[in-house]
């Protein structure tokens, strides 16, 4: 279940509260409707102190649903229904397409509608959140002296950036957050961690073994090998081929065959100076950072440390090439339709999948804590209309936006006028000088 991962997360939430005040936040005009939900105006802030009552009807303090003796509040069932519909939204956004284009009434797999299935996820986490609390303290744990200090200091810190108490908790309202709410959030985070160390850290029974590490990166990542490569292309990455009907072929535009010819020069040397190599692995770091052009944007080498891939995740070439290889060999110049590589197979090390493997498992336990403790919402639950809400939320982000813009444009205003002054300054003593 993805939404159980995002207790390792926390520091998401300031993220985007962050994200937000530096007005790179979600803007007016992502509004949503649906059915008879009209798309809301830009809501009044100076009449709103619980942004859950403005935007849901329900106080964030309600107690909407339970899980065992957790209690789910509507403040931690809002913010996650907010994050899953924002990451929807984002999937709308890249295929060109505003959220008021999301079908909340369609039906799912399995039978429910979108606006229920972001309800449902939103609460699957809510209830973690909620769980996790009551199962540390059973544990005999409480937050970490450490963990409210490194708390404290960010949210002060945020405080002097938004410049007053009340810009901040605007600017956490656009986040669907409050300074309780993600006190609380924070604090299940510490304390997942701790039930996590308890569990699986050093010394802990069920601290896991590099066998169980190599089992789970075979079966459940289904990761097949580990290597990195120099590669030299021969053909235009930019220029694909397409067949008659206008679809990508997987094929490229080839470089004219002195450009080849130079390339494959080039791999030679490499691989000579490679065999020559003491210390072959250091000297394959230094060589893949000059010269491999399997690179990003910037310019930098992709997957400096190597790739993970499956069995069919690279082009064929590539996988028998790699597979042929025992940890810590060179291969040969391998010839691909992207060009040339040489490729340094490296070993699959238990200590490198230990994190990830310990947070399958802590997955898994919590998966576990939601069958022991199924959630059992009530009547206040059933009040909660995610599009409505949704289209409040966007209404109360548009405000606290142009609230943002308003003080960032003030902020600017007295930037120049000061700068101005010192300037005029400066020009009147030299003219006294002179």
């Amino acid at each position: 279940m993805p939404t159980l991962k995002r207790l390792g997360a926390l520091s998401l939430s300031l993220v985007l509260a962050l994200t937000a005040f530096t007005g790179c936040g979600t803007k007016g005009d992502n509004s949503s409707s649906s059915g008879s939900t009209s798309q809301a105006e830009t809501m009044d802030l100076s009449s709103v102190t619980d942004p859950f009552l403005a935007t849901a009807g329900l106080s964030g303090d309600t107690v909407v649903a339970t899980a065992g003796d957790a209690k789910i509040t509507a403040d931690n069932l809002l913010y996650w229904l907010a994050a899953t519909v924002d990451g929807t939204a984002q999937y709308y956004s890249m295929m060109g397409m505003s959220v008021s284009d999301l079908p909340w009434d369609e039906k799912m797999e399995d039978g429910s509608t979108m606006a229920e299935s972001f309800l449902n996820n939103a609460l699957q986490t809510a209830a973690l959140y909620a769980l996790v609390p009551v199962i540390a303290q059973q544990e005999g744990l409480s937050i970490s002296d450490e963990a409210n200090e490194t708390f404290q200091k960010a949210m002060d810190t945020f405080s002097q950036q938004a410049g007053s108490q009340e810009m901040m908790d605007h600017v956490l309202w656009s986040s669907a957050l409050t300074q309780d709410l993600y006190t609380r959030m924070y604090q299940a985070g510490d304390l997942n961690t701790q039930l996590m160390n308890r569990y699986y850290g050093d010394g802990a029974p069920d601290a896991p073994k590099d066998e169980d590490i190599l089992a789970y990166v075979s079966d459940e990542l289904q990761i097949a090998y580990k290597a990195k490569h120099i590669l030299l292309k021969t053909v235009d990455t930019n220029k694909p081929i397409k067949d008659e009907d206008g679809k990508a072929t997987g094929k490229y535009e080839p470089l004219d065959d002195a450009t080849v010819a130079q390339k494959k020069a080039t791999a030679e040397d490499i691989l000579a100076q490679l065999q020559a190599a003491d210390d072959k692995e250091a000297l394959f770091d230094e060589l893949m950072k000059e010269y491999s052009e399997d690179t990003d944007s910037s310019g930098n080498v992709n997957s400096p440390d190597g790739y993970e891939a499956k069995s069919g995740q690279m082009v064929a070439a590539f996988e028998e090439a790699a597979l042929a290889l025992q940890p810590g060999q060179i291969s040969g110049i391998v010839e691909s339709t992207y060009g040339y590589h040489i490729i340094l197979r490296l070993p699959i090390q238990a200590a490198d999948y230990r994190e990830k493997y310990v947070s399958y498992l802590m997955s898994q336990r919590q998966q576990s804590w939601l069958e022991q403790f199924p959630v059992e919402t009530n009547d206040e639950f059933k009040k909660i209309d995610p599009a409505a809400f949704y289209t409040q939320l966007t209404a109360l982000r548009t405000a606290v936006q142009a609230e943002v813009d308003a003080m960032q444009a003030e902020n600017s205003g007295d930037s120049s006028s000061s700068s101005s002054g010192s300037s005029s300054g400066s020009s009147s003593g030299s003219s006294s000088a002179s």
